[in-house]
């Protein structure tokens, strides 16, 4: 009878926070019902508007999205998330715009290419000009150098000041017992390794002392066409200010370009192909053919910031470890020389998912009670420029890595309804995905993996700079399955926006948008931060994971 009255007295007393104390559930839904569909579609138009100019990072729409998501953190009551007590991390970047000629002669026959027709090429060299002369051209197969994998493309051959020629993604190693199956063992078959990405070809032919390295671009393996590469890579790039020596050019040729150059060599792409998926493959030059590229850079330097807010946790023994959430607030910006629209707006990638920065942090303010661990959100700059801003923040962070538990990153929100299923890219990779699979369920919805890991979609945004650096690092994607919808359906919707809006004027609100989808996919991503920062023990790599040697010795320092 006295504890019913004490209890009874506590309601009146504190009305609603004193429900959510007895009942924890009804405190998150209570929470989670602060997402709405409404207010995430309006966050999305404002940073994807005209007015924002495809915020890219040196601009006044970097201005004006910096200012949007500072705004909205501390509408929402989010401490200042620097420890200086400002909401901002400056990350200092050099843009550099180049405009490239380049030439290859075969003996004395000269086999042209067009600037963004035939390829791109690019220098990070903070230099007015970046030269190559008369320098050789060497296919290097896939210019992978794995020892775990007994593999080596380049055999102890000297690329010093050479052009190599390499094929995008891993090494498509047949299963020796299953035909039209790559084999599990080499490369994680299907699924693309970090040596299948652009910034490992460029970095590792940079070690090699190459002069230039041209990624012979297929959009099967790349996973988008070469528009997108031209869309990205031909306007002004940035790269970190000080950031350790690159490659003198880096570029993209196109299949068909660089099939006419193997022929005018004398030899057969398709061949050369076939020979690189032997261990026993070596660098072949390319007789009598010479490689020279002439890049005038337009130089600056600029201040770009990410924007972090913090809601503290609540226990004093915890509060000093952290979960982020990160969504980057970039976009690639306005080109002037295209005809009809110019602006990027970015509407899916990426103003949705930071967005949906806002609408979790919102969620979280309205929890009691709060988190015993502290929370930041974490809206970076320059994603679509390589990463940058994430990079420099896993490279400088605010708060110690050893004590980060996990990142959850949002890099494009799902456009199209409501799914029984969510897609985890890199599936299987710590316990992160455990605690997403069992709210998924409590949620009567699915896991699915990657249906296309050939695609390296877990290399290609913000978390996995925080995994390089040995933090577990999530990262849900879209479901596939779409309640009332045909077989198929989400398929053909993703296929539909690669090709047509993907990096292109295009990505703007649609009118058929159906947010409810983003809305329960949101409700769990909060649901997953909150358990991570309320359980009793750290998220772990699991153990044949890429990056948990370096989580271990992290936290051997701890």
């Amino acid at each position: 009878m006295r504890k019913s009255a004490l209890i009874a007295g506590a309601t009146l007393l504190f009305g609603l926070s004193a429900c959510t104390i007895l009942n924890p559930q009804g405190a998150i839904q209570n929470a989670e019902n602060a997402i709405g569909a409404d207010t995430l579609l309006s966050e999305i138009k404002t940073l994807s508007s005209d007015d924002f100019e495809g915020r890219k990072p040196g601009t006044e729409g970097e201005q004006k999205a910096v200012a949007y998501m500072q705004d909205q953190f501390k509408k929402l009551g989010l401490k200042p998330g620097n420890p200086d007590h400002t909401y901002l991390q400056t990350v200092p970047l050099a843009g550099i715009t180049s405009t490239p000629s380049a030439s290859f002669d075969v003996g004395a026959k000269p086999v042209p290419a067009e600037f963004k027709k035939d390829y791109i090429a690019v220098s990070q060299h903070y230099a007015p000009e970046v030269s190559v002369k008369d320098s050789d051209v060497v296919f290097v197969g896939y210019g992978v150098d794995a020892p775990e994998y007994n593999w080596d493309d380049y055999k102890g051959v000297d690329m010093t000041g050479k052009t190599l020629l390499m094929l995008v993604n891993d090494p498509q190693i047949p299963d020796p017992k299953v035909p039209g199956k790559l084999d599990d063992t080499m490369f994680r078959g299907k699924a693309m390794t970090y040596y299948g990405r652009w910034t490992y070809k460029y970095e590792e032919g940079a070690k090699k002392g190459a002069a230039a390295v041209m990624i012979i671009h297929e959009t099967p393996m790349a996973g988008y066409p070469f528009s997108v590469v031209v869309d990205s890579w031909g306007g002004e790039n940035f790269s970190i200010v000080d950031a350790p020596k690159t490659l003198p050019v880096q570029g993209w040729l196109t299949y068909d370009k660089a099939a006419e150059l193997c022929k005018a060599a004398g030899l057969d792409l398709t061949t050369l192909k076939q020979s690189a998926l032997q261990r026993d493959f070596r660098p072949v030059p390319l007789p009598n053919t010479k490689a020279n590229f002439r890049i005038a850079n337009k130089l600056r330097k600029i201040e770009s910031h990410n924007v972090i807010g913090k809601l503290d946790g609540t226990d004093p023994s915890l509060q000093d470890q952290y979960v982020i959430y990160t969504a980057h607030w970039d976009h690639l910006g306005k080109d002037t020389s295209l005809q009809g629209d110019q602006i990027y707006n970015g509407a899916a990638d990426n103003a949705s998912g930071s967005a949906g920065l806002i609408e979790i942090a919102r969620s979280f303010t309205k929890l009691f009670p709060r988190p015993k661990r502290s929370i930041l959100f974490l809206s970076v700059t320059a994603e679509e420029q390589g990463l940058l801003g994430s990079e420099y923040y896993a490279e400088h962070p605010l708060y110690p890595l050893k004590y980060t538990l996990a990142d959850i990153n949002m890099d494009g929100l799902n456009m199209w309804g409501p799914t029984k299923d969510m897609v985890l890219i890199g599936l299987g990779e710590s316990d992160l995905d455990d605690i997403a699979t069992d709210v998924l369920k409590a949620h009567g919805r699915t896991v699915t993996p990657d249906a296309e890991p050939e695609k390296g979609f877990y290399y290609r945004s913000d978390h996995f700079e925080f995994a390089k650096q040995g933090v577990p690092a999530l990262d849900p994607d879209s479901g596939m399955d779409y309640i009332g919808k045909p077989a198929g359906y989400g398929k053909e919707k993703r296929d539909y926006y690669t090709e047509h809006d993907y990096h292109k004027p295009s990505d703007e609100v649609k009118p058929d948008w159906d947010l409810s989808g983003a809305v329960d996919d949101l409700r769990v991503f909060f649901e997953i931060g909150n358990d991570i920062a309320d359980r009793p023990y750290y998220p772990l790599w699991k153990r044949d994971a890429e990056f948990k040697a370096r989580r271990d010795e992290m936290m051997k320092e701890r």
